[in-house]
């Protein structure tokens, strides 16, 4: 059985997008002046939060629904909610 990378694990999986985010950062400003290292930007392995100019930018339509962000924000400021039903992360087999 051979070892996949993440990025060809990454390829099987498929979304179904909604057209309202169901990741909120709840306050900017924190993001801004309470966390210097960004650590959205570094846990979340679909790379859904990018710092961008001076504001966290949120790629919703790419999350694989793990709910990392969840519990590893330091300010609890990402709110994590499930996508509306028949939305979100479909996976297939390989």
């Amino acid at each position: 059985m051979s070892t996949k990378t993440i990025e060809e694990k990454q390829y099987l999986l498929r979304f179904k997008c909604d057209t309202k985010s169901h990741l909120t950062v709840l306050d900017y400003e924190v993001c801004k002046t309470n966390c210097p290292d960004k650590l959205c930007t570094v846990f979340c392995p679909a790379e859904v939060y990018k710092w961008e100019g001076n504001r966290m930018q949120v790629g919703y339509e790419g999350c694989h629904e793990c709910g990392s962000c969840r519990i590893g924000c330091p300010h609890q400021n990402i709110k994590w909610e499930y996508p509306k039903g028949g939305h979100g992360i479909v996976f297939r087999l390989a």
